[in-house]
This record gives structure tokens, C-alpha cells and sequence, in this order.
């Protein structure tokens, strides 16, 4: 890690923290531990999205959208880029209900 480095017993604690919340497993390499993820990026991002949209957007999509919409001042183009991937959800949505 780059300087400045954390105490050792401030990762430890971090890092038991996180293997109790079963985000981290570990094997045991000798006198130590070797530390692994236990559910991959897409998971955990979709996981902290559910929560994000939960907590701050009363659990609406359509708020989170509006609100990155209208006070980031997203270009037209994002804006845009945003519509074409909510029209082919649409579009598939549909499809699976037919």
C-alpha cells in the first residue's frame, strides 16, 4: 500500500469485519491468512445500487434518473444515451410478457 500506510491492526479489523458480513473468505497460508472476495464486482455493485436507490430515491428508478438528469446537467448526448437504454429495456420487458 502506498504511504501512508494504515496501522496493521486497522486492516485486520476491517478485514474481519467484512469476512463476519460474509463479504470475505480466507485461507490459511502457514502463520497467515490469505484474504478472497466472496461475491464478485457486478454483484456487489447491484447490491449497493438497490440500497442507494432504496435509501435516498424512495426505491424509484425513475427518481434516480431525474434527479442525475436534472442537477448534473447531463449533455444531450448522455441524456440521450439514457433514453436508448431504457427504450430497449422496455422493449425487452415487453417481449417477455408476451
Amino acid at each position: 500500500m502506498p504511504e501512508p500506510k494504515p496501522a496493521y491492526n486497522t486492516v485486520s479489523t476491517i478485514v474481519r469485519i467484512l469476512e463476519k458480513k460474509g463479504a470475505v473468505g480466507h485461507e490459511v497460508l502457514g502463520k497467515s491468512h490469505r484474504y478472497y472476495p466472496l461475491f464478485g464486482r457486478e454483484a456487489y455493485t447491484q447490491n449497493l445500487m438497490q440500497g442507494v436507490v432504496r435509501n435516498f430515491f424512495g426505491n424509484s428508478f425513475a427518481r434516480m434518473v431525474s434527479f442525475f438528469c436534472e442537477k448534473e446537467h447531463l449533455p444531450a448526448d448522455e441524456s440521450e444515451k439514457i433514453l436508448q437504454i431504457a427504450q430497449e429495456a422496455i422493449a425487452r420487458t415487453k417481449k417477455r410478457t408476451e
